[in-house]
């Protein structure tokens, strides 16, 4: 390593154009010699560490900075995941929306289907029911009682008694 550093400004200078030599350095490793180590022991009980407030007031700054970022953080991720939520939520209802629309339109065809006069005429035939005779049905008179105002407890509108014989 040293023979190749000694001959590294050589190799530039030579690039240049210019030759300069550069002094050998001095080697400080030999090779085939024994390396020693000495253990000294270092008593560092007694040394008290000078506080630096310059220091200390950067390290307080830098402390109260992260601790900010990091719950503007926190706050956002919670916000970004509670709107994340509600939009799981709103999806549901908006399905659950989609599926009672449904089963009222199956509702509301059923309750047609059910209500057709036609079917309920045939139905009371097999039942053995028909139709009321003539003069079996008579209406009642309200009394020419009209909405003037005047108050009243109980009315039944457009009563029909059925006499059916025995």
């Amino acid at each position: 390593m040293a023979i190749w550093a000694a001959a590294l400004p050589q190799k530039f200078s030579a690039i240049r154009g210019t030759a300069v030599a550069a002094p050998p350095l001095p080697r400080r490793y030999m090779p085939g010699a024994p390396e020693i180590y000495f253990h000294k022991a270092i008593d560092n009980s007694r040394l008290v560490r000078a506080v630096d407030p310059v220091r200390k007031r950067e390290m307080q700054i830098f402390t109260a900075t992260v601790v900010t970022c990091f719950l503007m953080m926190l706050l956002y991720l919670g916000q970004h995941c509670s709107s994340i939520e509600y939009g799981y939520r709103i999806e549901d209802a908006r399905t659950h929306l989609d599926q009672l629309a449904e089963a009222n339109r199956s509702l509301k065809l059923e309750e047609a289907t059910l209500k057709d006069p036609e079917r309920i005429h045939a139905l009371a035939q097999e039942m053995g029911m028909s139709l009321p005779a003539v003069g079996q049905v008579q209406r009642l008179e309200d009394g020419g009682a009209s909405d003037n105002g005047v108050p009243v407890m109980a009315r039944a509108n457009n009563i029909a008694v059925i006499s059916v014989p025995n």
